[in-house]
C-alpha cells in the first residue's frame, strides 16, 4: 500500500467517525438557539427606555454635583429606570458617587460593557458554528453515498443523502436565529451604552 493510499484512508477513516459528534454537536446548538431565543423574547418584553427619566434625573444629578451633594445625586442616580443594562449600572454607580469614587464608576462602566460583549457572543458563536458544523455534515456522508453510487447501493446512497441535506438544514437553521439575535441585540446594546454615556458625561463634568 502507497503512503498516499495509507493517508487516505486514515482520512477517511477519521472523517467519517466526526459524523455522531458533528450531529449531536448539531442537536445540542439547536436546542441552544431555541434557549437564546426564549432569553431573547424575555429580554425584549423587559426593554424599556424613558428618554424623559433619564434626562430628568441627569439634570438632577448635574444639579446635586454644582452644590456638592453627593448624597442627593446618588438618589437621584438610583432613580434612573431604563433598560436592565442601564438601570443596573446606575445603581450600581450610584454607591461609588456617595462614596466619591469617580474612577470605579468609569470602571464600571468598562465591566458593563464587557458584559455586553459577553452577551453577545453566545449568539455569535451560534451563527458562526452552526454553518461550519452543518457544512461538516453535508460532506462527511458525501463519501460513503458516492461509494454506494458506483456500487449501485441505492440504499446506502439515499440514507446518507438524507443525512447530508439534513444536517445542512439544522445548522443553517441554528445559525440563522443567532444571526437575527446578535443584530437586534447589538443595537440595543449601543441604545445601552450610549444612555451609560450620557450618565459619564454628567458625573465626569460636574465631579
Amino acid at each position: 500500500m502507497s503512503l498516499m493510499n495509507l493517508l487516505s484512508d486514515m482520512m477517511n477513516v477519521f472523517s467519517t467517525a466526526l459524523l455522531v459528534p458533528v450531529m449531536s454537536l448539531l442537536t445540542l446548538l439547536v436546542f441552544l438557539s431555541l434557549i437564546q431565543l426564549g432569553e431573547f423574547l424575555s429580554e425584549y418584553t423587559k426593554r424599556h427606555r424613558d428618554w424623559n427619566n433619564l434626562e430628568t434625573n441627569c439634570k438632577k444629578i448635574e444639579h446635586d454635583l454644582q452644590n456638592s451633594d453627593f448624597s442627593e445625586a446618588s438618589k437621584a442616580l438610583e432613580n434612573i429606570k431604563q433598560n436592565y443594562m442601564v438601570t443596573s449600572f446606575a445603581r450600581d454607580a450610584a454607591r461609588y458617587l456617595k462614596e466619591r469614587h469617580f474612577s470605579a464608576i468609569e470602571r464600571l462602566s468598562q465591566e458593563y460593557e464587557i458584559k455586553m460583549a459577553k452577551r453577545l457572543e453566545h449568539t455569535k458563536i451560534t451563527s458562526t458554528v452552526g454553518p461550519m458544523l452543518g457544512l461538516m455534515g453535508t460532506l462527511i456522508p458525501l463519501g460513503p453515498a458516492l461509494i454506494g453510487l458506483s456500487a449501485g447501493d441505492l440504499e446506502t446512497l439515499a440514507q446518507n443523502l438524507m443525512i447530508a441535506f439534513a444536517t445542512t438544514v439544522v445548522g443553517l437553521f441554528a445559525a440563522g436565529i443567532g444571526y437575527v439575535l446578535t443584530q437586534v441585540r447589538r443595537r440595543w446594546y449601543w441604545e445601552d451604552m450610549s444612555d451609560i454615556d450620557y450618565i459619564l458625561d454628567t458625573i465626569e463634568e460636574k465631579s
